[in-house]
This record gives C-alpha cells, structure tokens and sequence, in this order.
C-alpha cells in the first residue's frame, strides 16, 4: 500500500508542475549542474552547460529496485500509461525550460558571456540536459585568467 500512495503523490506533484511558473526554487537540491568554460587562443569563449536530475542516492532517499518497476509497469493499465506519457511529455518540456534557465542564471552569476551568446548544440532527454555554446563577445586578458583556472 506504501508504494501505491508514494505514486499517487508524486502524480499530482507532476500535474500540478506542469501548470505551474517554473521557479528555480522548486528544483533546489534536486538539480546538479556543471559549468565548463573553454577559451580559445583567438579569444573565441565556449562553454558547455550539463544538468541533471539528482538522483534518489544523491538525495539520501532510497530508490525503487529496476525490477520492481518493471513489475509495477507491468500492472498498469493501457490508460493509465498512455496518462503517464502524456505526463511525460510535458515533463520533459518543463525539464528543458529548466535547462536553459539554469544556464542563464548561471552565465549571470559567472559574468562568462558579456554580449550574450549562441547556441551551438543542444541535448535535453529525461532527467538530463547539456547546451554547448559559444559567447557573442571576444575574451579580455581579465577573462583568460578569471576563467582558465576557476572553471
């Protein structure tokens, strides 16, 4: 009975999510990101930008055993899964508006891209995101030493 209240929560969790404004407040020690900086000798800056969901062990939760998963999926519905795909959808949307605020707020905090910057490459899945780009301005001698040894 545990396990069937665990799901049924954590299904009007997700659907009261996905109507909800995305605050970054509601990802907070459920979201570990990484940020990467890499300056050229032309003074071109690339970064790249990884996110993930934290999983349950970085959490300190315990996680479900695979198989009983497969078990669980097994006993569900036709309805119910096409219900949870759907879910999963706009999940996965709101997880990769999630991903580019990240690396906003983290491009402001790092001052890395003055000017802005562009988009080389772009991967968002379940639970994991990485943006590869590069930065509109040029890198200042202050740039090359604030950003070779930090990042």
């Amino acid at each position: 009975m545990p396990k069937y209240s665990t799901l049924l929560i954590s299904l009007l969790l997700l659907s009261a999510c996905s109507s909800a404004p995305i605050e970054p407040e509601a990802y907070a020690g459920k979201f570990k990101d990484r940020f990467t900086t890499s300056i050229k000798g032309e003074g071109i800056k690339l970064f790249t930008y990884q996110a993930k969901v934290a999983t349950a062990t970085d959490r300190g939760i315990e996680d479900p055993l695979p198989h009983q998963q497969r078990v669980n999926r097994r006993r569900q519905d036709a309805r119910s899964y096409a219900i949870e795909q759907e879910r999963r959808q706009d999940q996965l949307d709101l997880w990769g508006r999630q991903v580019e605020l990240g690396l906003q707020k983290t491009i402001d905090m790092t001052g890395y891209c003055k000017d802005g910057f562009i988009v080389l490459n772009k991967s968002i899945s379940e639970g994991r995101g990485e943006v590869r780009g590069e930065c509109n301005d040029g890198a200042t001698a202050e740039d090359i030493e604030k950003f070779s040894r930090n990042y």
